[in-house]
C-alpha cells in the first residue's frame, strides 16, 4: 500500500471503524484510542496489506484490540470503567433508537459485534466470519439469536421503560 492509499484509508474508513467500536463499547475515549492503535498497526504492516484489504484489516484489528481490553479489564474487575454507557439512567420516555441501544447493550459481546457488523456496517456473513474468527454458520446463528432477542426486548414494555 502506498502512502496515498494509506491516507485514503484514513479518510474513507476511520469514521466507520470508530462508529463500530463506539457502538460496541459506549466509551468515546476508548473508541478513539482503539481506532488510533488500529491505524498504527496498519502503518506497521503497510507493505504487506493492499488498499482493498485495508478496511477489513482495520475492522479485524480494532475488534481484537477491543476484545483484548475487555478481557483484561474483566480479569482485573474494572469493566465498569470501560462500559460506562450501560449504567446511565434516563427519565424521559425512550424513543426507538434508545430502545435499540438498550437491546444492543444486553447482547453478549459476540452477538453485539456480529449484529453491528451486519446491520450497521453491511458486511457479508463471510467477511464477518473472517473478522471475528467464527464460521459463517456460527455468524448466522449469532445474528439470528441476537435479532430474536432484540425483537422480544422491544415487545416487552416493562423492560424497555
Amino acid at each position: 500500500m502506498t502512502r496515498t492509499e494509506y491516507n485514503n484509508s484514513v479518510d474513507n474508513f476511520s469514521d466507520d471503524v470508530y462508529r463500530f467500536i463506539f457502538k460496541a463499547c459506549r466509551n468515546k475515549e476508548l473508541a478513539e484510542d482503539i481506532v488510533q492503535d488500529s491505524y498504527l498497526t496498519l502503518w506497521e504492516h503497510v507493505r504487506d496489506i493492499t488498499y482493498e484489504k485495508a478496511k477489513a484489516f482495520l475492522f479485524t484489528t480494532s475488534y481484537r484490540k477491543m476484545i483484548d481490553i475487555f478481557r483484561k479489564e474483566k480479569k482485573n474487575g474494572d469493566i465498569e470503567n470501560i462500559c460506562t454507557g450501560q449504567y446511565t439512567y434516563e427519565e424521559e420516555t425512550p424513543d426507538l433508537q434508545q430502545i435499540l441501544e438498550k437491546a444492543l447493550d444486553r447482547l453478549s459481546p459476540v452477538q453485539k459485534t456480529v449484529v453491528l457488523l451486519r446491520d450497521y456496517e453491511d458486511y457479508s456473513y463471510k467477511e464477518i466470519a473472517e473478522i471475528t474468527n467464527l464460521t459463517e454458520s456460527q455468524v448466522k446463528v449469532y445474528i439470528f439469536r441476537a435479532r430474536n432477542f432484540m425483537k422480544e426486548f422491544i415487545r416487552t414494555p416493562d423492560l424497555v421503560i
